[in-house]
């Protein structure tokens, strides 16, 4: 009984700790989106060059530790897919801030656990919940409201409702990948690959020339922030914390990154980011389905956990 009990405790501890962890990795994500809108260019080259940066800082950090990077052909297409998820959610997540605002773009990113409650039971092969779709559509009356009373930025939620989507296909292949591979090397290879991707795009478009690096003082100090901090650390990090917590759990987790972010938004650029009451109705219905969500999910996880006595 001892026994089990000290592991149950050491499995609690180990669970506050990387919950603790990721809610400091979302603070830093919540002021990416800061970050976006002070850099001043378009959202493509933003993010080619955010991946870029951190690709070689993973790379220098790889070359230090020594570890491999050898995979296999399956989990390289794994890789491959979710470089190309991830390149795509943060084009359009940056993108939705340019068009909209901070907040409006933060608020749409909320509804990645909605999206993440619909994939997983397919995802894991388990049965829907039926809470799980009783705070779905908690989350569309909500979506409601926001699109109700801030109809000028329909064009910016709807491309921030897509990058949510994303989030979420991203974090179920790396709920997986996380599984045999080291945070780091998964991080290494997808950046890699989204580089390599956008600047397809890139070429395709007929936008690859020296503009892209040519660029003013003030935007190389927030890239080399938002590369090192907001992407390689902040990264590699919340892959690894998915070794503790399930995908579902650092999906719900990172949607408090709007209330970080709106408020920072609120100190760093004042009255542009004040939105009308009703937007802060729609939200607070949406992270209090993301906050009831979470409760009954450790409620359950803790009545599996607790061995019999």
């Amino acid at each position: 009984m001892d026994v089990w009990l000290f592991i149950y405790f050491k499995m609690q501890k180990d669970r506050i700790l990387n919950l603790l962890h990721l809610h400091f990795i979302v603070f830093i994500w919540g002021f990416t989106a800061i970050l976006g809108k002070l850099i001043t260019i378009d959202s493509l080259p933003l993010v080619w060059i955010r991946m870029g940066l951190a690709t070689l800082f993973i790379a220098i950090y790889l070359l230090f530790t020594k570890f491999s990077i050898k995979i296999s052909r399956k989990t390289f297409w794994w890789l491959l897919g979710g470089g190309v998820v991830v390149a795509l959610h943060w084009v359009t997540f940056f993108l939705a801030i340019k068009v909209s605002t901070v907040s409006v773009a933060l608020a749409m990113m909320s509804t990645g656990a909605f999206f993440t409650a619909l994939m997983e039971p397919f995802w894991y092969k388990r049965k829907i919940i039926g809470y799980e779709i009783f705070f779905g559509l908690l989350v569309v009356v909500g979506l409601y409201l926001i699109f109700k009373v801030e109809a000028q930025y329909v064009f910016g939620m709807t491309i921030a409702l897509i990058s949510a989507f994303l989030a979420a296909v991203f974090s179920l292949i790396n709920g997986k990948l996380v599984q045999n591979h080291r945070p780091s090397v998964i991080s290494f290879y997808e950046l890699g690959v989204g580089v390599l991707f956008l600047s397809i795009v890139l070429i395709v478009k007929g936008d690859w020339n020296m503009s892209l690096v040519v660029l003013p003082t003030s935007d190389w100090i927030y890239l080399s922030i938002l590369a090192v901090v907001c992407t390689a650390y902040a990264f590699i990090a919340s892959v690894k914390v998915m070794k503790i917590l399930t995908p579902y759990t650092v999906m719900l987790t990172t949607n408090l990154e709007p209330v970080y972010g709106i408020l920072l938004a609120w100190f760093i650029f004042g009255s542009e980011e004040k939105m009308k009451p009703m937007f802060y109705v729609g939200a607070l219905i949406i992270l209090s389905t993301v906050i009831a969500n979470g409760i009954l999910k450790q409620r359950a996880n803790i009545k599996k956990r607790v061995p019999k006595i």
